[in-house]
């Protein structure tokens, strides 16, 4: 209770101290805002580039590799973002059109990485793919001028981006159920984490569709929503990697009991239905009848049903029929 009241302290200070800067400088605070969520999605790189080695779960592999370009999209929207100055003669169009690449880029990993989760792949190829992506993306926002204007002064936020926020929103709500789907393969507290940290992107996503100005009192909250988005990330990721690793360990250890208590159960059912006949067994040159271990006399096929899972039906052999029957099967003849 005391650890809930603390977070809970401490995230209200922070979010009145944000907005305290969001009125002092709207600016500062948007630029601390993205400031932190790129040093997250750095931190998150770091962390799974340098443990992919070791990583059985390539959600994190392809989450990290993507979040690294998903923070560079960030850093150039923030720079864009209007008042800055960094790139003279574009307005408050360009820092829209950078958000609307990097939204769409971080919601494809976030689908794309629970379906790849026991697949392997080269995370050098993938980190050349996304460096790729992400420098057509830039090429025709900055370049080319192919991508769809998102903001128009005075007037507002543009219909392409209003409707790629609500299919944003659709393929982070698809992400969401992927890894719920998926669920034996996390631990119970990083998938919470996970899930929680795209739900709070969603509603970010809804928040940008509603501001007319870039300074709008939805614009302020919903980067409030990223903020919680990329803290809970890193919670999911760097936090469970790096302060409570063993978490991950009891879960592996935990699924290796489990699979190996499978295995058993099923041998142990091997063993049960599969009974065999091992050693000497007294059978009488005459009659052919057999002697258990009590001294009992009786038909082999009664001491075999006895034990084994085997059943006998009966019939006769060709020699047998044409002994007990002669007028049927003439001798030296097949049966008619």
């Amino acid at each position: 209770m005391l650890r809930i009241l603390w977070t809970g302290a401490v995230s209200a200070s922070v979010a009145l101290l944000l907005y305290l800067s969001s009125r002092y400088s709207y600016l500062f605070f948007h630029a601390v805002a993205e400031l932190f969520s790129v040093i997250i999605a750095i931190g998150i790189f770091v962390i799974v580039w340098n443990a992919r080695r070791f990583l059985d779960n390539n959600y994190f592999l392809l989450i990290g590799i993507a979040y690294l370009f998903v923070g560079v999209l960030d850093v150039l929207h923030m720079l864009a973002y209007k008042g800055m100055g960094v790139f003279p003669g574009h307005g408050a169009n360009l820092p829209t059109q950078l958000w609307i690449a990097s939204r769409y880029l971080q919601a494809l990993s976030l689908v794309i990485a629970p379906l790849l989760l026991k697949r392997a792949f080269k995370p050098t190829a993938v980190f050349w793919m996304f460096l790729l992506v992400t420098g057509l993306l830039v090429g025709s926002i900055f370049a080319g001028n192919i991508f769809p204007d998102c903001y128009r002064e005075g007037i507002g936020l543009t219909t392409f981006k209003k409707t790629s926020e609500y299919i944003i929103s659709a393929m982070l709500l698809t992400a969401a159920v992927l890894l719920m789907k998926r669920r034996d393969e996390f631990d119970a507290g990083v998938l919470r984490r996970l899930v929680l940290s795209v739900v709070a992107t969603i509603i970010a996503e809804l928040l940008f569709t509603f501001y007319i100005g870039v300074y709008d009192l939805s614009n302020l909250v919903g980067h409030y929503f990223k903020i919680l988005s990329f803290y809970i990330m890193y919670e999911a990721v760097i936090k469970t990697a790096l302060v409570d690793p063993h978490i991950v360990l009891y879960r592996k250890l935990k699924q290796s009991e489990e699979t190996l208590r499978a295995e058993r159960n099923r041998l142990q059912q091997y063993i049960d239905t599969v009974k065999t006949l091992r050693g000497l067994l007294p059978i009488c040159s005459s009659c052919k009848n057999v002697r258990d271990d009590k001294g009992y006399w009786s038909q082999v096929e009664t001491y075999i049903e006895q034990h084994s899972n085997a059943q006998f039906t009966h019939g006769l052999c060709p020699d047998c029929a044409r002994r007990l029957y002669p007028e049927i099967y003439k001798k030296g003849m097949p049966p008619e």
